[in-house]
């Protein structure tokens, strides 16, 4: 499990708005047919750019000011409460855990409940549930900590060094969604990023360059595994 405090608005969904809900479909649906073609059940005549975009400015899409409104993100007690969530949330991938089973299942509770009150749907097809180890965003969640993952750790280490700046800058952005786990990771890396494309022609001195890569390549090797962060413990 990744132990990181959740934004409380980092659940990321369409709230469905409350009330006479196909009414304001219709409205929206009429506003995107007017503002495309300057043509209403009321009105035959069309438009010039300038008064569609002028009325389009003038009278926002409705759904889009609902969700986007002061009262969008709302749960059901008006304000919401802190989130006491264990999970890191990416868009729609949550990963969450507890030492204990009890636990896991009250955190589990929580999770669908909040997810219930924001109308945020979940495909329990594509979950998986009281697993020991899980592969989460390009990193592997064991019981000891967070680690990068075992294949893609492979393929840089035996990325052969690069002929240009684009193979630096392919090698640079594979290695930097790991530079976590490298430890003075800037520093290395800057040799790298001062490379210029005439930099690679012959009789050029690519010496610092090339220990710095090698340097990377063995230290995302030999990654460590990151300890989970819990609020019980003083993060350094």
């Amino acid at each position: 499990m990744i132990y990181q405090r959740m934004m409380d608005n980092a659940l990321w969904g369409f709230v469905q708005p409350k009330g006479e809900y196909s009414e304001r479909m219709r409205l929206a649906d009429e506003d995107v047919k007017r503002t495309k073609t300057g043509v209403t059940e009321s009105s035959t005549r069309p438009r010039s750019n300038f008064e569609a975009d002028r009325e389009s400015a003038a009278n926002p899409d409705l759904v889009s000011e609902l969700v986007n409104s002061s009262i969008g993100d709302m749960f059901t007690n008006g304000e919401p409460d802190e989130s006491s969530l264990y999970s890191k949330s990416f868009v729609d991938d949550i990963c969450f855990g507890n030492e204990m089973f009890d636990g896991y299942l009250s955190t589990l509770d929580r999770l669908l409940r909040r997810r219930t009150e924001c109308r945020i749907s979940v495909s329990f097809t594509k979950s998986i549930f009281v697993q020991s180890r899980v592969d989460f965003l390009s990193h592997e969640v064991v019981p000891e900590g967070l680690r990068a993952d075992a294949k893609k750790v492979n393929r840089v280490t035996e990325f052969p060094f690069p002929t240009s700046k684009k193979g630096v800058q392919s090698f640079l952005g594979a290695l930097n969604y790991y530079s976590r786990f490298i430890q003075d990771f800037a520093v290395y890396a800057g040799a790298l990023y001062q490379l210029k494309e005439e930099d690679f022609e012959p009789g050029c001195d690519l010496l610092v360059a090339q220990q710095s890569f090698a340097r990377l390549q063995q230290k995302i090797g030999d990654a460590p595994i990151l300890r989970h962060l819990t609020d019980k413990r003083t993060s350094t």
